[in-house]
């Protein structure tokens, strides 16, 4: 819609599909991510990766065509269908490969074997050759370069991976030095061993308190429904209390040390040590002070607008009892991007097996690189990873808003549809897939420079440049601001459309227009809201932990379970952070129908509100506190308000 001006909103009237020129850009992107998928297996990438290949190019379980230079390729490996590996412990940590030479055999070894006499033998009886094709299992024993053409001894037992076909040894030992690699800070097995222990032993406790992580965020949600006045007082007043009193805390200690300084005699060196001390006091008792300032000016300027926000919270609390398959939310989001995740790394695994066999000259070994245009494949997997995952997430996103905004413009509750969170997919699906794909590219266009720019410092680390370090660390740390900002805009842009049907820059501009002039309360509902929800979050893992610290303190089976905690802790805050960053969303999407409400409706017959009871009352309440204070800031917006006019 062509954008003429202000223009009234118009909430749930009409409905029509939205940026359909980006619905077919991401429609025709999504093609291109499925012909990457079907490149390896056209070209035998997803063959090579499902059988295995040996290190000469030949694939395990199918006769093979001769590689030109490679005197061991083009072999038939019809009955040599499993990878074995000469020395499968040997791992190259930055490359995240095996390091050893590869074989198809007919059969991994299922005992140790401890000379090569012992495979020679395995070889004679099971008709399994582990060493290289060119050498006779009869001369196993003697051959000159059996340390290099024979694998390591001894041989562990290994077995086959069901899908992917290598041999794999038994032995943990293997898996615990690439442990012991990979984790620098663990020196010593038996503490590896001690920690996966520990997990192990503990695995009905850890899943004991994950499923109380879950339910503790449940009553969480429910506790901030019910007393969120209560809470958000208290921890206003405790933030006020703490900022003074360090405050008064810092300038004492201060105080404290310059007398203590001027009364002692001390050496030059304790005299620099002590004055130093003084200085630093005094920048910390500034800046504090200054903060405090700072913190009660606002405090005060937002006081009233404090009450908005327990509003919105009461409210957010409605809208969960009458939409409660939004708690399920998360969890449909989480298992699309799962099984997009497993598809993007099995099609990226087989990239890395597809291409020209390229034959290394100092080895001898054969790899399949990508060469010419189709090296530039996996940079464009890349973006679908990052555009794709925040297409889901945003689609969790209109969805919500789609959903909250149905609850809110519809004055008869019973006339709402049976199940508002499916009706509002289903819209979202018709209607407005196109806002999404556009909303979801921004935050993409953002985050893949964020992304480079960090990878390019960490890069860095250890280098002389500071100065370039340094350059690049402010660019990453603005380009994450702009991408919050971004995300909290394109959130509204989706509760913009899902009341309007409008574009998505349309929505993104009238939303713009519309926080900027809730300035004030948009700030009080971002700071009192977002610092309970992320006091909730803390609430949950710490009454998770104590619990933990309590329950496996009596498990005597193990001594180390730091690391049980810590993923149950891990997975607390995930837990937490799922649903309150929903109720977080159904706040910010509950402001917004409430802006444009209040914006367009005074009460009046034939401009009624739509909002609910609490928050009339609180409109009431800043009506009456207008009457008795006109000069109050609250009261020339009540003014405005019931005059059609805008929020301050």
């Amino acid at each position: 819609m062509p954008w003429k001006g202000k223009r009234d909103w118009k909430p749930l009237e009409e409905r029509s599909c939205t940026d359909i020129p980006w619905l077919i850009l991401f429609i025709l992107f999504c093609i291109g991510m499925a012909c990457i998928c079907g490149f390896p297996i056209a070209t035998g990438g997803a063959s090579r990766l499902l059988s295995g290949y040996d290190s000469y190019g030949n694939t395990c379980g199918r006769k093979n065509a001769p590689i030109e230079g490679v005197t061991l390729s083009g072999k038939d490996m019809t009955e040599n269908k499993y990878v074995f590996f000469l020395d499968p412990c040997n791992f190259d940590l930055l490359n995240r490969k095996i390091k050893s030479i590869a074989l198809c055999v007919s059969k991994c070894p299922n005992s140790e074997l401890k000379t090569y006499g012992d495979i020679k033998q395995f070889a004679l009886n099971n008709g399994s050759e582990l060493c290289s094709y060119d050498v006779s299992p009869t001369r196993y024993p003697s051959h000159s370069e059996r340390f290099t053409k024979c694998p390591k001894l001894p041989v562990p037992p290994s077995k086959p991976v069901p899908v992917f076909r290598r041999c794999i040894p038994v032995d943990i030992s293997c898996y615990a030095e690439f442990a012991e690699a990979f984790i620098t800070y663990i020196g010593d097995n038996s503490v590896l061993r001690r920690v996966v222990a520990g997990v192990m032993a503990s695995k009905e406790i850890i899943m004991g308190l994950c499923l109380l992580a879950l339910v503790l965020s449940l009553i969480m949600m429910v506790v901030i429904r019910y007393i969120s006045k209560v809470l958000v007082w208290i921890l206003t007043i405790l933030v006020i209390i703490g900022s003074i009193g360090g405050t008064a805390v810092l300038w004492w200690l201060y105080v404290d040390s310059r007398n203590a300084a001027k009364n002692q005699t001390l050496s030059v060196f304790g005299n620099e040590v002590a004055a130093d001390n003084v200085k630093a006091l005094l920048v910390y008792s500034i800046g504090a002070t200054i903060f405090t300032v700072v913190l009660l000016i606002v405090m005060f300027i937002m006081r009233k607008r404090v009450a908005l926000t327990i509003s919105l919270f009461h409210v957010a609390g409605k809208v969960f009892i009458h939409l409660p398959l939004l708690a399920l939310q998360p969890f449909w989001t989480f298992l699309c991007l799962m099984l997009f995740w497993v598809y993007w790394i099995a099609v990226l695994l087989t990239l890395g097996t597809a291409g020209t066999p390229i034959k290394n000259n100092s080895t001898g070994v054969v790899e399949y690189q990508l060469q010419g245009p189709f090296q530039y494949l996996v940079w464009y997997h890349a973006v679908g990873l990052i555009w794709i995952s925040e297409f889901i997430l945003a689609f969790q996103q209109m969805t919500i808003s789609g959903a909250v905004v149905t609850y809110y413009f519809t004055r008869d509750k019973s006339q709402m549809p049976a199940l508002p969170i499916l009706s509002s997919m289903g819209r979202t699906i018709r209607y407005h897939l196109g806002t999404v794909a556009k909303g979801s590219f921004i935050i993409t266009l953002v985050k893949i420079p964020r992304l480079i720019l960090t990878y390019i410092h960490s890069q860095l680390k250890g280098k002389e440049n500071a100065c370039a370090r340094c350059m690049l660390k402010a660019c990453v740390c603005c380009l994450w601001c702009l991408e919050k900002c971004l995300a909290y805009l394109n959130q509204n842009a989706y509760t913009a459309t899902a009341i309007n049907s409008t574009s998505f820059c349309t929505s993104a501009r009238e939303a713009f227009l519309l926080l900027v002039e809730n300035a004030l309360r948009v700030a009080a509902i971002n700071t009192v809201g977002d610092f309970v929800l992320f006091l909730g979050k803390i609430l949950i893992v710490s009454c998770t932990a104590f619990a933990g610290v309590l329950a496996l303190n009596y498990q005597k089976e193990y001594t180390v379970w730091v690391l049980p905690l810590l993923i149950v802790c891990l997975f607390a805050y995930l837990v937490a952070h799922c649903f309150l960053s929903v109720f977080e969303n159904v706040v910010d999407v509950l402001f917004l129908c409430f802006a444009v409400d209040s914006k367009y409706n005074d009460g009046s017959p034939g401009r009624e509100y739509y909002m609910d009871k609490a928050l009339m009352e609180y409109v009431e309440n800043s009506k009456k506190m207008a009457k008795y204070k006109p000069d109050d800031g609250d009261g020339r917006e009540m003014k405005s308000m019931t005059r059609g006019g805008t929020l301050a």
